[in-house]
């Protein structure tokens, strides 16, 4: 391990965050550009505020509460959040509090509902093609 760092891999936690933040940060500058050219309404651009700073702290709350042993939040939960808009805040949360993180088959269903999220997502701004 490198001085410094928590997790030896001589980045240390700094560096673990940086892209979250940036993946986070550069996904609402997309969204606020929608919104500012007319193509997202407000509610949607507030769901995902709201829906990823929500999932943000009950990822905080899941960490302490595995730390206690105490009631956990379900994976299920994280992962309907995620998928219904909260996978910035769900990301970024991964990294800060470290947790989830190494659980491979939570990761890759994770991942999913971020593509999910994101190809709906897209959907939409393209105005719903495909649908009579």
């Amino acid at each position: 391990m490198q001085p410094g760092s928590r997790t030896g891999r001589g980045g240390g936690r700094q560096s673990g965050l940086l892209a979250p933040i940036a993946v986070a940060a550069v996904f609402f500058a997309v969204l606020a550009g929608f919104f500012l050219l007319g193509r997202l309404p407000v509610a949607l651009l507030l769901a995902y505020v709201c829906v990823s700073v929500m999932l943000f702290v009950m990822y905080g709350a899941d960490k302490a509460a595995a730390e206690r042993n105490t009631w956990r939040t379900s994976e299920a939960q994280l992962h309907i959040l995620a998928l219904a808009c909260g996978w910035p805040g769900a990301l970024v949360a991964q990294r800060v509090f470290r947790h989830k993180t190494r659980k491979q088959p939570f990761r890759a269903i994770f991942w999913c509902t971020v593509v999910i999220n994101c190809g709906t997502l897209a959907w939409f701004l393209a105005g719903f093609p495909g649908v009579a």
